[in-house]
């Protein structure tokens, strides 16, 4: 597994480096100090993981995040932090974030980190699940299309232009059976009895899709 650092200081790049590199399977390809150079490394190396600090000189890690999934969707990003703000984590996570670490976190959970989110799945530093568990229950609880993954409603915009599984799943970078996975859980989320259904409901949710 092939991971960028991405961290302004460079001592943090140093240590992280060096603690990466004691996991097995772990490879760290490049380091960058900026989100204008995460992006240009990002895009030289293709690592199938970023770790990337929240706070950046210039741009954000989340913008630089999202320039990079934008470019290559099949890479994951570990967001890393000094603060455990749940704010900053949901925006993270509604970006498309594999995961989100606090700073200070044990090295096991960096790893565990890791390798979650080469997994497909999202992990969360412990500490933080406490502070994102009230939202998901509370009153406001997203619904419908907004309750989706990010993955999941890019899927249902590109389902929405038309597109079949095979034409997404190349343009992703992922495979046809994951598609078929995401539509079949969107089809339950969202009440959908038919494929035509939820082609109707991503017509309708055209601008809200992007």
């Amino acid at each position: 597994m092939r991971v960028l650092i991405v961290d302004d200081h460079t001592l943090v790049r140093a240590g992280l480096t060096r603690l990466l590199q004691g996991f097995a399977g772990i490879d760290v390809c490049a380091e960058a100090s900026n989100a204008e150079q995460s992006i240009d490394l990002a895009m030289l190396h293709r690592p199938e993981i970023v770790l990337m600090d929240l706070s950046l000189p210039g741009r954000s890690g989340l913008d630089a995040m999202s320039a990079i999934l934008d470019a290559l969707p099949a890479t994951r990003v570990v967001m890393m932090s000094m603060h455990d703000d749940a704010v900053h984590v949901r925006d993270a996570l509604s970006r498309g974030a594999a995961g989100f670490v606090v700073k200070d976190a044990a090295p096991l959970e960096l790893e565990l980190a890791l390798l979650t989110a080469a997994r497909g799945e999202v992990f969360l530093s412990p500490r933080l699940s406490t502070k994102m568990m009230a939202p998901l229950f509370g009153r406001d609880k997203p619904v419908g299309v907004a309750a989706l993954s990010p993955r999941q409603r890019q899927i249902l915009g590109q389902i929405g232009r038309g597109f079949s599984s095979k034409e997404i799943a190349a343009d992703l970078g992922i495979s046809v059976k994951t598609v078929e996975t995401h539509r079949a859980r969107m089809m339950e989320a969202l009440g959908c009895r038919r494929a035509t259904d939820l082609l109707l409901l991503a017509a309708r949710h055209e601008r809200e899709l992007g």
